[in-house]
C-alpha cells in the first residue's frame, strides 16, 4: 500500500508534510525556515486542527528518523525470514574491540565472497546504518545484521572474530 504524503508551503514559516495513517489519524511535520521541526498530531475530531505539537531539535529529529528506519529495516528482515523459514538465517554479529576488522573497511572482510552471506545493516550507538558500502569502517561495539545460510552466517562470525572462516 502506498502512503500519500501531502506537502504544503507555509509562507513565512516553512514547509508542512502530512500523512493519514491507515487507522484514520493524521500526523505531520513542519520544517521551519530556521531548521526547527515540529511533529504534529492532528485532532481526530477535527483533522484541520492539531491536538498536539512536539518541537524537535535536529538531534531529536535525527534520532526519531533512525528509530523509525531501524524498526522498519528489522521488520522487513523478519518478514523475509518468515517467507523463507529454514533457508535463511538473520543474525546480529558483534564486532568486538579485538576483532581483526575493528577500524577497517567492511570490504576487507570479503564476507560475501567468502561465505555467500550478506551484511545488510550495521547497528552502531542505537543507529541502524542500512546497506553499508565496502568502504564503511567497522568499529568495536558494532552489531552487524547478516543474512544468509546457517553456514554462511557462521562463516561471517568466524571472519569477524578471527579473520578467517571455520
Amino acid at each position: 500500500m502506498r502512503v500519500r504524503v501531502e506537502k504544503a508551503v507555509l509562507p513565512g514559516i516553512g514547509v508542512r508534510h502530512d500523512l493519514a495513517t491507515t487507522s484514520g489519524r493524521r500526523i505531520g511535520v513542519i520544517t521551519h525556515r530556521s531548521g526547527q521541526r515540529d511533529l504534529i498530531v492532528y485532532d481526530p475530531e477535527d483533522p484541520d486542527e492539531s491536538s498536539d505539537t512536539v518541537p524537535l531539535t535536529d538531534d531529536e529529529a535525527d534520532a526519531l528518523a533512525v528509530i523509525l528506519d531501524a524498526s522498519r529495516v528489522l521488520s522487513q528482515l523478519a518478514g523475509l525470514h518468515d517467507q523463507v523459514a529454514g533457508t535463511l538465517v538473520i543474525e546480529q554479529i558483534p564486532v568486538r574491540a579485538g576483532s581483526p576488522f575493528a577500524g577497517r573497511p567492511m570490504g576487507d572482510t570479503q564476507a560475501r565472497t567468502r561465505t555467500g552471506a550478506s551484511i545488510v545493516a550495521v547497528l552502531r550507538h542505537g543507529e541502524a546504518l542500512a546497506s553499508p558500502t565496502p568502504d564503511f569502517r567497522l568499529a568495536g561495539g558494532d552489531l552487524m545484521v547478516v543474512v544468509g545460510t546457517r553456514e554462511g552466517v557462521d562463516g561471517v562470525a568466524d571472519i569477524i572474530a578471527h579473520g578467517q572462516t571455520g
